[in-house]
């Protein structure tokens, strides 16, 4: 296994928010990188995953940089950009902080659609302290041109989509819980990562969907699935969701469907948000009519629901737990504060021969 490198995370102001989620992922989980520290002047003080999921994870939130630096000492290599806005810019503020990051010799990680590596001031900066700009989107982007063949119909394990009824409602952390849950049962779980975060929590295979040409988008996504069948021969996939079907603005849960082609799906849902993320005059789409658009888009079953937990009690959420397990008679969970054992059960039921291959 490929030793951790230390890094620290920037999301001043969003940590715990919706623009926030890379930040929000990274402290929950990584691969690739050991999260020394949260930068979010407005959390400073506190414990990351106490703010997330009210547990502590020994992730110390600073109030600026100087700070992080000062309370990690020398070992941080990396300074990851942690908020995800719906304007894909940096703001002037941003900038100058990342300035900084590369005079104290750190590398930048970059999963905007804006470009460090686009900017003469950037690229000068970097040369000049010798650290690297890692724009995420950019490198997928760049050679990134095959279309759909069909040779996802070659794949013969079973292929879980974890598709929402919004954006940042959790998708990518049911996702990583689901994934390491069936690994832990002794299945060979391979997730495919469909957005910036899961590329740079260190997923094998993916691509960030929303950084390519529309004409591509599902032959890279089909490309994805087939690579990882081709070299790890999974039992089972978990395909990472983003947006949701029925949202105006994010459209790449079309493309997972007809180019990862799902077997079944699990629908992420936040009970008590009202409006969509980033649009509040849009309202929440119906889960009951989410359900339904996506069982005739992709023509594959539903078969759970997992709950986003936000700004509800733990009555609120057992009631609604419950409440919807009668109604839509599928299993139902919220994955960070219980577990996977629903949807678990329920996939082994749906495909018995992954229960030779338990271990």
């Amino acid at each position: 296994m490929t030793e951790k490198v230390p890094a620290i995370v920037y999301c001043d102001g969003f940590f715990g928010k919706m623009d926030g989620k890379t930040a929000n992922g990274l402290a929950r989980y990584s691969g690739k990188y050991e999260i020394v520290g949260i930068i979010d002047s407005t959390k400073a003080g506190l414990d990351a995953g106490e703010v997330l999921d009210g547990i502590p994870n020994g992730i110390k939130i600073f109030k600026n940089i100087v700070d992080a630096l000062e309370g990690t000492g020398d070992t941080v290599k990396y300074f990851i950009y942690g908020m995800a806005p719906l304007s894909g810019s940096f703001s002037a503020e941003d900038s100058s902080v990342i300035f900084y990051a590369m005079e104290r010799k750190l590398n930048i990680i970059n999963g905007l659609h804006e470009f460090l590596t686009d900017k003469v001031s950037f690229i000068k900066k970097a040369a000049e302290c010798n650290v690297e700009l890692h724009d995420i989107r950019k490198q997928q982007n760049s050679n990134q041109r095959n279309v759909f063949t069909g040779n996802i119909d070659k794949v013969e394990c079973p292929r879980i989509a974890i598709l929402g009824t919004d954006s940042a409602v959790g998708k990518r952390t049911t996702s990583v819980i689901l994934t390491k849950a069936l690994q832990a049962l002794g299945l060979n779980t391979i997730m495919i990562a469909t957005g910036q975060t899961g590329v740079i929590q260190g997923a094998e295979f993916g691509v960030p969907l929303d950084a390519l040409t529309e004409q591509f988008i599902s032959g890279e996504m089909e490309k994805a699935v087939f690579e990882a069948w081709e070299a790890k021969h999974p039992d089972i996939m978990i395909l990472e969701g983003q947006g949701s079907l029925s949202h105006p603005a994010y459209l790449s849960s079309c493309f997972i469907i007809r180019g990862g082609k799902p077997d079944a799906v699990i629908v992420q849902h936040p009970p008590k948000r009202e409006k969509l993320g980033d649009y509040p005059d849009i309202d929440m789409p119906d889960l009951k009519e989410e359900i339904e658009l996506i069982e005739v888009f992709s023509r594959v079953p539903v078969i759970g629901i997992t709950i986003n937990h936000e700004n509800m009690s733990d009555s609120e959420l057992t009631e609604t737990i419950e409440a919807y397990k009668q109604k839509f008679e599928i299993p139902t969970t919220d994955v960070l504060k219980f577990d996977c054992e629903p949807l678990i059960k329920k996939i082994l039921t749906l495909f018995p021969h992954l229960n030779a291959k338990l271990a």
